[in-house]
């Protein structure tokens, strides 16, 4: 190469000169340790690459190719390694060690192949400032300074090598088989290009931070994202916080999240947004959807004139900058962004303005969040109120994807299908409380008797010290409720007793209270004996209601439990209430399955699977009946009812129903059938520590006295089985049932399996 400039022609023959009298620059060497003894005449060589005007403006280095191996830097380099810190050790942050050695060999496959796999990507370095603020720097590789030959223990790639690495980049072993380590020669070094990306790889970072779903659980994300945005500004002393906008009450409230935190309600769940800001504050972020400042919260708080709440909380914690901002869309607030400081004057009016390229990010977060929260939310509801059970699920969904093909189709809103189930078997089973309704008037009988008995011993009291004929004559109440309920019970009487001890007692009780010291102390005791919601002594019934409640989660629990094995038998329909008990519907037959596969045999199995249900519910219930509130009797009963019906999900009942005028005598029976009588008696169908059946047709008796033949056989059931008919019920006629004696069990005696009256006699002993 010839040149007519001096000035190229005196520097080529400078490095000309160098090379000469360094012939190992020339040649090459692979010790590391080399570089520091040829430091001076490795800067002469490149120095028209590294110009040492621009030393201390360009991040640039010279490195071994694809190691963190630096030999020369620019001084701009240099300071930024030096402000890192001692400990700080350079490396490609986004380089993992199995794709450098594939990354080499896309390399080689290009140079002495000519495969061009296009194997690029950017790379980073991560690399902190002299305050602790992580910063990012783009690394750009000028590669023309490279050599690559191969030698004695290479082996020749062929175009079937190629098409087996190509589908094989995550396969190490492979790579490495092809190119065996040492098998080619390096030479020569690259030059690195280094740019400060910080603001560019911050905004990325929170970008990709809030892409993923629930970061919320996470115990790192809040962390990771105070450093991003300490990276986006440039301060280490900033932590961010989020507060929701509930639109419907005009209030903020915290986000719940782990580490998640909000600095405008400090330690309160939730407040109004004109509790939490001044009216300028409130106006900036709420109408005109614009950020604010506060660059010295001290100064503003010890203003004489300043009354703002926001200043006044981020005081109180300490904070001495912050920035408030909102996060909206076209619909309005969603949410507040809070990035605080315990520095003063670092958050400030200029450099918010850094916020305007991560807000659309944040804003596209919080509306996913908020749409996902929403789809939580109707989901919870439909789980817990209007719950679609999993095996008839598929039928709405494709309704629904037709509601929504029409819709799309006609541009109109169409009509939900009926969604509807023919030919199927119906099976229905309750657990009841027996006596529900004596156990609860008893309950509250003793709960006002107890409030009455309190009440007329503080007249008496009272009456003695005081004689006034209003005291008499409240007194003279009292009495003829205490005998009320003694003798004549009835429905009213509650509501009765519980408005004259509200509306008439308790006044003057509290006047009493006032006047005379001496019985204070007994009102006292009276009023924290009453349950604030009821205005009554709620102690008998509490328990009566909580046993029931109880009772109805335990035995829901044990049914559920073993229902997911049933469905395992064969997939059929499922649903239970909780009353006074536990009901359960089921239902089986080829319309549910969507396959051709229902069999009579699945609905016998089904039925046999639920007698024994049934009989173990009973088992777990009075086993652990010592852990209830107060002992209450269960009596359990199976309806059999042999026809196949129809079933529709009642739009506006969210439940499914019998369909049809004929199917409804199902229905009828289900409601009536647990209080019926045996024909010619005053005796109800259901008793305690027995199973009833009960059928209309012969061959649905003969099928379920096998059932329990069977039953009978494994110590389930006792020996006792009666036949009996039921009374006539309205509109049906010729019940009949099966009724036998569950056996309880026992796996912590010798004797594992008890009668009912076995089982009462060894609890009371």
């Amino acid at each position: 190469m010839h040149s007519d400039s001096k000035a190229v022609v005196s520097n080529a023959e400078r490095v000309l000169k160098i090379a000469k009298e360094n012939p190992i620059l020339r040649d090459g060497f692979s010790d590391p340790s080399l570089f520091e003894k040829y430091e001076d005449e490795i800067a002469g060589i490149l120095q028209d690459s590294f110009s040492p005007i621009l030393t201390h403006n360009e991040i640039k280095t010279a490195s071994i190719p694809l190691q963190d191996v630096v030999f020369n830097a620019s001084e701009r380099f240099k300071t930024i390694l030096k402000d890192a810190g001692e400990d700080f050790e350079l490396e490609i942050k986004n380089l993992p060690e199995d794709h450098n050695y594939i990354i080499a060999c896309s390399i080689i496959l290009k140079v002495c192949y000519g495969y061009d796999l296009s194997f690029k990507r950017p790379f980073f370095y991560e690399i902190p400032d002299k305050k602790g603020v992580m910063r990012y720097y783009k690394i750009l590789y000028n590669a023309d300074f490279i050599e690559i030959t191969p030698n004695e223990n290479a082996i020749k790639i062929t175009p079937e090598d190629y098409d087996q690495l190509i589908d094989g980049f995550e396969d190490l072993e492979l790579w490495k088989a092809k190119f065996p380590p040492n098998s080619y020669d390096f030479k020569g070094f690259v030059i690195s290009n280094v740019f400060d990306v910080t603001d560019d790889q911050s905004i990325s970072n929170i970008k990709s931070s809030l892409l993923g779903k629930g970061k919320r659980k996470d115990e790192a994300f809040m962390e990771d994202f105070h450093e991003i945005f300490r990276s986006l500004l440039g301060i280490k002393d900033i932590n961010v916080g989020f507060s929701i906008y509930n639109k419907d009450d005009d209030s903020f409230v915290r986000v719940y999240g782990t580490g998640m935190t909000s600095y405008l309600l400090n330690e309160l769940e939730a407040s109004y947004c004109k509790d939490a800001l001044c009216e300028w504050s409130y106006n900036r972020l709420l109408k005109e959807k614009k950020y604010f400042t506060i660059s010295n919260v001290k100064n503003m708080y010890e203003d004489s004139d300043c009354d703002e709440p926001h200043i006044k909380v981020l005081y109180e914690q300490g904070i001495q900058s912050a920035i408030f901002a909102p996060i909206a869309n076209d619909e309005g607030l969603m949410g507040i962004l809070e990035i605080v400081s315990e520095q003063p004057r670092v958050l400030n009016s200029v450099n918010v303005n850094k916020l305007v390229d991560v807000m659309p990010f944040i804003v596209s977060a919080v509306e996913r969040s908020k749409a996902e929260e929403e789809n939580l939310v109707e989901a919870i509801i439909q789980k817990e109120c209007t719950s679609i059970h999993s095996s008839v699920h598929w039928k709405f969904v494709q309704e629904a994807r037709n509601y929504i093909k029409k819709q799309y189709q006609t541009g109109e809103s169409p009509t939900f299908k009926k969604i509807a189930f023919d030919n199927v078997y119906p099976l229905f089973g309750q657990i009841d409380v027996k006596g529900s309704s004596n156990a609860r008037n008893e309950a509250t009988q003793k709960d006002l008797s107890l409030q009455l008995s309190l009440a007329e011993k503080i007249l008496n009291k009272t009456l003695q010290k005081k004689s006034l004929p209003i005291l008499e004559q409240i007194k003279f109440q009292v009495n003829e409720y205490c005998n009320d309920l003694r003798s004549n019970f009835k429905v009213d009487s509650e509501h009765a007793i519980s408005v004259f001890l509200k509306d008439e007692v308790k006044p003057v009780f509290e006047l009493i209270a006032q006047t005379e010291p001496d019985i204070k102390e007994d009102i006292e005791d009276y009023f924290s004996k009453i349950d604030e919601d009821l205005n009554v002594i709620y102690f008998y019934r509490k328990h009566y209601d909580d046993t029931v409640k109880l009772i109805n989660t335990n035995m829901s629990s044990l049914l559920d439990e073993k229902q997911l094995e049933a469905q395992e038998m064969y997939p059929h329909f499922f649903e239970r209430f909780k009353t006074d008990g536990v009901e359960h519907n089921m239902y089986i037959g080829e319309s549910i399955t969507k396959q051709d596969s229902f069999n009579t045999i699945y609905l016998y199995n089904l039925r046999l699977w639920q007698l024994q249900v049934m009989c173990e519910m009973e088992n777990s219930y009075y086993q652990n009946q010592h852990e209830y509130p107060i002992s209450l009797d269960v009596a359990s009963m199976v309806l059999v009812f042999n026809q196949p019906l129809s079933i529709r999900f009642r739009m506006d009942e969210k439940r499914f129903d019998v369909d049809g005028t004929y199917n409804a005598r199902y229905e009828v029976v289900k409601k009536r059938v647990d209080k019926a009588f045996i024909k010619g008696t005053e005796e109800r169908i259901t008793e305690k520590g027995k199973l009833t059946i009960v059928y209309s047709q012969k061959e649905d008796e003969d099928e379920y006295k096998r059932y329990i033949s069977f039953l009978q056989s494994k110590n389930v059931l006792d020996k006792d089985m009666e036949v009996l008919e039921l009374e006539d019920l309205q509109g049906v006629t010729g019940l009949k049932a099966l009724r036998v004696s569950i056996l309880y069990h026992n796996e912590n005696d010798d004797k594992n399996f008890y009668t009912y009256n076995d089982l009462m006699e060894t609890i009371k002993s």
